[in-house]
């Protein structure tokens, strides 16, 4: 059997079977085992075959066996012959592989080329299209020739329309189309008659994609035609494209003929160094700022940001360009803005000379060199000391009412600031000047877009320049700081707000922090304004967050000066010995944050150090200070220290295990946790026990099971032993079981045990209550119970959590009392809160019934879980509650019209999930209920709340549009 006879065997069965074949094939070829003229005797039978299926074929064979040659293989002549072949084949398919292994050869001449175009049909076959040349101009240097002929044959498939099938497998996308056309169109300058006439004549079309296409393939043939044929049509395609930028309708299109107006100033201005009038850029951009300036006469049209815009986009294509573009447009709108004193047309035109600045600054960061250091002199150099004294009145002198203007004022400078080697740093330094009055003395009146920009341009000053915030803005801001109490709380927010944004360089933020702990150190010593000691500790922390700590040189002195001298600090000030603003819980809970996140910067062997101080704090048997472990009767003030002891718990991470042994008592790890549940148990400030009861989460999370499992599963199935004596489970008890129930199942260590436990407490008359609550913080995430802090958190126990108590309470629901049922649902919605609509889709169709009887529930917190699940539910799988509709309508109507017994979000939740149901539910289920809802919507359209009212004229308008014909088209 021969081995064309063997391809048609395979070849519809065993694609790669005959590739092998034809492989084989080849080999012979090169080895002269075979002749080619064999090969293509070979075919004959099959080449003139009446069957199209057969021809291709066979075709195709030829066309693999050319591919697989190697490239000195074939002779010219070969070539020759083979091109004409597959030339006159090209009809029955398979002939463009061959072809395109032909057009690689060196020996493939001019002739066979134009020989080829001419096979190729004109029929907008995507594969086709894919044989045009990807490179240019050497793909097709062979044009000189019949260049007309050879462009119909390319443009003829623009534009492309091609939208490749579902599962294609040729994987042809139109994107790679529109490449290798755009490539093509732009090959040779020769094209140029034809190619930008009939480019033009298509930006008619009414397609935005169209229109796209055109853009972007006129700005492809700019850059790659020579640079007289560009000026030749530089004119017309100006006046072409500048109506989709004056009249702007689509804001994609208006960029891309912006890009090759940019495009055609880019390419004339290549090898260029002269400014003079004569050459082919000036002569291109002298029209187009005539016609600019002649715009900005009146500049309160709507074509005045345009017009800016297309001045930046030709100045921002080169140095030479922006000289051109300054020198034609800087001084009449100079004159222009002294001669108005309209407030409005003075913007305006400022806002034209910032974007001629944002060309400048882009050209300066992306040449690489100042704009001052290359041949032709800045052009804006000599209009320097006119720009700083324009923008500073429009930024100084402009009332502040006037946001907008000074918006525009303040960004010129930053952009002349920006501009290297172009401002001296005195007249920066009087910018900085500027902007740091604005920040400190201005009252922003409600409005503080001036202030944010100042504060964001000294933000990219510090950058610049960072000695000059230094030495200006920090002395300012922290003069403008008290050293003690005062009244007036927002002046040192907005102050120190400022500070931290500052702070993003490395050698601003270590003078910031020094400074604020030496402000701190002095507002301690009077020990009067506890909210302005949290503000500077809420400062130190954002600066600190915003650097890699564990690299950081300075983590030593933070060490010192922050963790072991301010707790131990607070720790003295619990007993009295020390400033009480220490002493107050939300001032302990930022220091302890603080304090975690430094902590947790140490290498393993220092933590374990430091672990050793999580309850002595830092004091050193330093007297009066006792650690409140292992006390009875504790006064308030120094149980409070509880909260630093967890931050510096969390923060050690699992280097907490050398805290077994407690320098003062040397209690194991069972010990210690059954102190500390003795402590939350009996607790009463809810500080105080959330923290207690972080610290005991961490400690069963975190240590080994072996280690600690048995005895956080006595103490949980036990609560005799943290409950009072002859009282039964103490309520106290309840939040100490969930916390060690969810330090256990976040690593998946007995959870079917320990839930079924947490399960059975529901219908527990006394304690069911307080246990329904509790199942909300089972998933909920948690600050210091993380892995950021060591946590052990498996990727599943979500879904093993859900899988278990869903299933359960469902069950037990149907069986339970009056009183056990809403404690089965408040534990439901506990868990629904904080698990993703995806896993609740397992148990979907028994969870729905269960969801409505929880909008039954006088509980808040429940009502808005429940909603926000349906909310999920009905995006997800809408079908499992269109059999609920009765019931969810009316109370979801019900929930969202009374603001009296429905706080805000249940409110709002409510008109969000009736909204959801058009378009997610038939509409031959909603219908029933249309006039039910617009009727019973209207008291929600007066609710206090406007995101409520917006929200119920959003929802009531699509209701409306239930059962209307579509009169769209």
């Amino acid at each position: 059997m021969s081995d064309v006879q063997q391809y048609l065997l395979k070849t519809d069965s065993d694609k790669a079977g005959a590739g092998q074949v034809a492989k084989r094939t080849a080999d012979k070829l090169g080895s002269k085992e075979v002749s080619l003229i064999e090969v293509v005797e070979s075919l004959g039978e099959y080449i003139n075959d009446e069957d199209s299926s057969i021809r291709s074929k066979a075709v195709t064979y030829l066309s693999q066996v050319i591919s697989a040659l190697p490239d000195a293989t074939l002779s010219r002549q070969q070539v020759q012959v083979l091109c004409q072949f597959l030339c006159d084949r090209i009809e029955d398919g398979g002939a463009l592989g061959g072809l395109r292994k032909l057009q690689s050869l060196g020996r493939f001449t001019q002739e066979m080329a134009i020989l080829t175009f001419r096979a190729l049909p004109n029929d907008g076959d995507p594969d086709h299209g894919l044989w045009l040349p990807q490179k240019h101009p050497e793909d097709l240097k062979f044009i000189d020739e019949l260049y007309y002929t050879l462009f119909d044959s390319v443009f003829c498939y623009f534009p492309i329309t091609f939208r490749p099938p579902p599962d294609d497998p040729s994987r042809i996308t139109a994107q790679d189309l529109k490449t290798r056309l755009r490539n093509c169109i732009s090959a040779s300058s020769l094209f140029a008659p034809f190619a930008f006439p009939q480019l033009i004549e298509k930006l008619d079309s009414t397609s935005p994609n169209v229109k796209k296409d055109v853009l972007q393939t006129i700005g492809a043939c700019v850059s790659s035609y020579s640079q007289s044929v560009v000026s030749n049509y530089s004119i017309t395609i100006w006046d072409s494209l500048k109506y989709e930028i004056l009249n702007v309708q689509e804001g994609d299109l208006a960029e891309e003929a912006l890009l090759a107006l940019q495009a055609v100033a880019a390419r004339l201005s290549k090898g260029l160094t002269s400014t003079s009038q004569t050459t082919h850029l000036a002569r291109y951009i002298r029209p187009i700022t005539k016609e600019c300036n002649e715009q900005l006469r009146e500049p309160q049209h709507k074509q005045a940001k345009p017009v800016g815009q297309i001045l930046s986009s030709l100045a921002a294509s080169s140095i030479v360009a922006l000289y051109l573009v300054v020198k034609a447009v800087v001084p009449p709108l100079m004159t222009l803005y002294q001669d108005t004193d309209n407030i409005a047309n003075r913007r305006a035109l400022l806002e034209v000379l910032v974007q001629l600045s944002n060309a400048a600054v882009a050209l300066d960061q992306t040449s690489g060199t100042s704009l001052s250091s290359i041949d032709i002199r800045h052009p804006l150099v000599s209009f320097k000391d006119r720009f700083l004294d324009l923008y500073s009145q429009a930024l100084m002198g402009t009332p502040t009412e006037e946001v907008s203007s000074r918006v525009v004022a303040l960004t010129g400078l930053l952009r002349l600031c920006q501009l290297r080697n172009y401002l001296q740093n005195s007249e920066i330094g009087m910018i900085v000047q500027y902007l740091d009055e604005i920040v400190l003395t201005e009252d922003p009146a409600g409005r503080d877009e001036v202030r944010n920009e100042a504060i964001q341009a000294l933000v990219e000053l510090s950058r610049l320049k960072p000695n000059l915030i230094l030495e200006i803005t920090f002395p300012a801001f922290m003069a403008k700081l008290p050293d003690q109490s005062i009244n007036e709380q927002a002046n040192y927010i907005t102050t120190l707000e400022g500070l931290a944004r500052l702070s993003a360089e490395r050698s601003t933020s270590d003078t910031l922090i020094r400074r604020l702990l030496n402000k701190l150190e002095g507002v301690l010593q009077t020990d009067r304004s506890a909210d302005y000691v949290q503000a500077l500790l809420s400062t130190i922390d954002f600066v600190l967050s915003r650097r890699d700590l564990s690299a950081d040189p300075n983590l030593s002195s933070y060490h010192e000066r922050i963790v072991v001298a301010l707790v131990r600090r607070a720790a003295l000030a619990s007993f009295g010995s020390g400033p009480q603003v220490l002493t107050e819980p939300p001032t302990l809970e930022i220091l302890g944050r603080l304090v975690g996140k430094i902590i947790g910067a140490h290498d393993e062997h220092q933590r374990r150090s430091i672990a050793l101080e999580t309850y002595t704090l830092f004091t050193q048997d330093e007297v009066p200070f006792i650690p409140v472990p292992y006390r009875y009767c504790v006064p308030d003030k120094q149980r409070l220290t509880m909260i630093l002891s967890a931050w510096i718990l969390a923060g050690v991470g699992t280097a907490a295990a050398t805290l077994y042994t407690i320098p003062h008592a040397n209690f194991d790890l069972e010990k210690l946790l059954v102190e500390l549940t003795r402590l939350a148990a009996v607790e009463t400030i809810p500080t105080i026990r959330q923290y207690t009861l972080r610290q005991i989460a961490l400690l069963v999370n975190r240590a080994s099971p072996s280690d600690v499992d048995a005895a956080a599963l006595d103490i949980m199935q036990n609560p005799s032993r943290i409950a009072q004596p002859n009282a039964g489970p103490a309520m106290g008890a309840i939040p100490v079981v969930f916390w060690i129930a969810k330090a256990m199942v976040l690593r998946l260590s007995s959870s079917q045990e320990i839930l079924d436990h947490v399960l059975s407490l529901l219908p527990d008359d006394r304690c069911g209550s307080a246990s329904a609550r509790g199942f909300g913080t089972l998933l909920a995430s948690d600050e210091l119970v993380s892995k950021e802090h060591g946590a052990v958190i498996r990727l599943l126990f979500k879904q093993r959590v859900f899988g278990i108590c869903s299933t359960r309470i469902a069950a037990d629901f149907r069986v339970a009392n009056a009183t056990a049922k809403s404690n089965y649902l408040v534990a439901l919605s506990g868990i629904l809160k904080h698990v993703p609509t995806e896993i609740m889709m397992t148990e979907i169709n028994a969870l729905v019934p269960l969801l409505l009887q929880s909008l039954d529930l006088p509980d808040q917190e429940v009502k808005a879980a429940t909603i926000e699940s349906l909310v999920g539910i009905s995006q997800q799988s809408p079908g499992a509650i269109e059999g609920h509709m009765s019931m969810l309508v009316g109370r979801l109507l019900q929930t969202a019209a009374d603001p009296e017994d429905n706080i805000f979000r249940v409110r709002y939740n409510a008109l969000q999930c009736l909204q959801i149901f058009p378009g997610r539910i038939k509409e031959s289920m909603l219908l029933p209920f249309r006039s039910m809802v617009v009727r019973g919507i209207l008291p929600a359209l007066d609710d206090p709340k406007r995101r409520a009212r917006k929200a119920a004229v959003e929802c009531r308008a699509v209701w409306l549009n239930i059962g209307e014909p579509d009169t769209e088209g």
